[in-house]
């Protein structure tokens, strides 16, 4: 099996489970929780797909920057006096075990967009 395609499945479950973790959460404390839960998890889930079958450049930083904004808003979030909510948040386990597959995701596309790259520079040049 190539390493992309390993990658790829790696990257595939990182981003599955999260969403899976943030359905999971659901119905939050409040509407506004609920329905961004409610719509990252559903993203998460779905991106499975472009992730398992490779889509392209785009897919992948629409993966990365989409998942990077998720992350940032629970960091933001957790900070006291925070522009989103005015207070920081608890730091609970589910959410620090999502916040580590969000950047093993991140980690192992960059890593796949890396390795896809460098062999169409190799086929460029040949």
């Amino acid at each position: 099996m190539k390493l992309i395609t390993i990658l790829s499945i790696a990257a595939a479950f990182c981003t599955g489970l999260a969403g899976i973790l943030h359905l999971y959460m659901l119905p939050a404390n409040n509407t506004n929780t609920t329905i961004l839960f409610l719509i990252g998890g559903l993203a998460q889930v779905f991106w499975i797909v472009p992730t398992v079958r490779n889509r392209g450049k785009i897919w992948d930083l629409v993966g990365i920057f989409g998942t990077a904004s998720f992350a940032l808003i629970w960091i933001i979030t957790r900070v006291p006096d925070n522009p989103i909510s005015g207070r920081g948040g608890r730091i609970g386990e589910t959410a620090v075990i999502i916040e580590i597959l969000q950047i093993s995701f991140i980690i192992l596309v960059a890593i796949i967009m890396s390795l896809k790259f460098s062999k169409q520079d190799e086929a460029s040049i040949k």
